[in-house]
C-alpha cells in the first residue's frame, strides 16, 4: 500500500489512479502489459486530448512499442487497437532497452562477456610521429 502512495517507479501512485478515474479513459493495452489512456476532455493547452501510458512494472520509456509510441506522440490519430501498424516480414519483435541487465549484448572481447580478453593477434602497429 505504501508503495502505491509514494512509489512511482513500479507503476502508478494512488493520486494517478484518482486522476485517471476522473479525467481518463482506457484506450488499450500492449503485449508488455502497459496501459494507454486518453483524456475525456480537450482542456490541454493545444486543444488536443491528452494521451499517456501507465507502465506495467518499472517505468521505462523503451518498453513502449513503435505503434503505441506513434499514437502517444499524435503521429497516428487512431490507436493500434483500432488500426494496427502494418508489419513487414523483415521486422523483428520490439524489445525494451536491455542495457544494464543480464540479457544485454556483450561483444566479443568484452570483460563482461567471459571475464577475460582474448590474446592479441599482433596485427596492431603503434603510431609514431615522424
Amino acid at each position: 500500500m505504501l508503495g502505491r502512495i509514494f512509489g512511482w517507479t513500479s507503476g502508478a501512485t494512488i493520486g494517478t489512479f484518482f486522476t485517471i478515474a476522473k479525467r481518463g479513459s482506457l484506450v488499450g493495452t500492449d503485449e508488455f502489459g502497459n496501459r494507454y489512456f486518453q483524456s475525456r476532455d480537450t482542456t490541454s493547452y493545444d486543444g488536443r486530448r491528452r494521451r499517456w501510458v501507465i507502465y506495467n512494472g518499472y517505468a521505462d520509456a523503451s518498453k513502449v512499442t513503435p505503434d503505441w509510441h506513434g499514437w502517444l506522440h499524435y503521429t497516428f490519430d487512431e490507436p493500434p487497437t483500432e488500426v494496427p501498424l502494418p508489419r513487414r516480414a523483415w521486422e523483428k519483435d520490439h524489445l525494451p532497452n536491455l542495457t544494464g541487465t543480464p540479457m544485454a549484448w556483450r561483444p566479443q572481447g568484452s570483460l563482461a562477456a567471459e571475464g577475460k580478453r582474448p590474446a592479441a593477434t599482433g596485427d596492431y602497429e603503434a603510431w609514431r610521429p615522424e
